[in-house]
């Protein structure tokens, strides 16, 4: 690995693990804010962003961090520089605030825009997932095994999230009709099962780029396919809490066969 990726992998490590008392301790705990998409907010999502962006900015002052808790200042940030830093502090903060613990802190790392190694701290399982394309895939420091392909058959297991949109439902319902569905209520989790093959696939229409560009960088360890239906985000040009969606089906590729056919792509 090369010494600017080493460096900041080390730091993306350390910066996250240095989240997880906080990140536990408020499990429950936090009162909720709206923001004006009427997604939900507490002060943890934005205590653990500025406390990654710190710790990230003070070796690394060239680097771009972008988080979902930014500032809307009204222009995208231009992603000029090399290395990009993108952040979902609490992904699944429904669940969070709820005291359920299907969430992750996701943290991906870019090159000229480009996942290239991701953090994911599961705090159901209390695990820290780590990985990018040549490096393999690592849970706590030991690597991953990832499941062998099976074909698609009625009791493969399916991560959705809801809602849909109606023209995709109506597309996919041989999907939900016929498979066992799991929402977890984190879009980094969902997609980091498809990509170790505890799940045969993940369908999402509606994550955003700090969703997962972590999850990306485990695709590209694990060599499990991923598909952007309505074009890919990256190479990640320019960041903005504004950013559109960008769904994405994920998994075996007898999953993904499936999903292409019924998606009509």
């Amino acid at each position: 690995m090369e010494r600017a990726l080493e460096v900041r992998v080390d730091t993306g490590r350390k910066a996250v693990l240095s989240q997880v008392d906080l990140f536990r301790g408020n499990l429950g705990k936090v009162k909720s804010e709206w923001k004006s998409d009427h997604s939900r907010v507490t002060k943890i999502d934005h205590a653990i962003s500025l406390n990654l962006q710190t710790q990230i900015k003070e070796l690394y002052p060239l680097d771009h961090y972008c988080s979902e808790e930014g500032k809307d200042t009204g222009t995208p940030l231009r992603l000029e520089n090399r290395f990009s830093w993108i952040a979902d502090p609490v992904d699944g903060t429904n669940n969070y605030a709820l005291g359920v613990a299907n969430c992750a802190i996701s943290l991906g790392l870019l090159d000229e825009g480009e996942p290239v190694y991701g953090f994911l701290y599961d705090l159901n399982r209390q695990v820290l997932v780590e990985g990018g394309p040549g490096a393999g895939l690592l849970e706590d420091g030991k690597k991953v095994k990832v499941l062998p392909e099976v074909p698609m058959v009625n009791r493969s297991i399916v991560g959705m999230h809801f809602p849909l949109p109606a023209k995709r439902l109506e597309q996919l319902m041989p999907i939900i009709q016929t498979q066992r569905l799991r929402s977890l209520g984190s879009g980094a989790l969902n997609l980091f099962h498809a990509v170790i093959g505890r799940i045969d696939g993940a369908i999402d229409f509606k994550v955003k780029v700090w969703d997962i560009a972590a999850g990306v960088a485990f695709t590209k360890a694990t060599k499990r396919a991923i598909y952007f239906p309505e074009g890919s985000p990256f190479p990640l040009k320019e960041f903005s809490v504004n950013l559109p969606f960008c769904p994405y089906y994920a998994g075996t590729e007898s999953f993904c066969s499936e999903a292409r056919t019924l998606l009509n792509l």
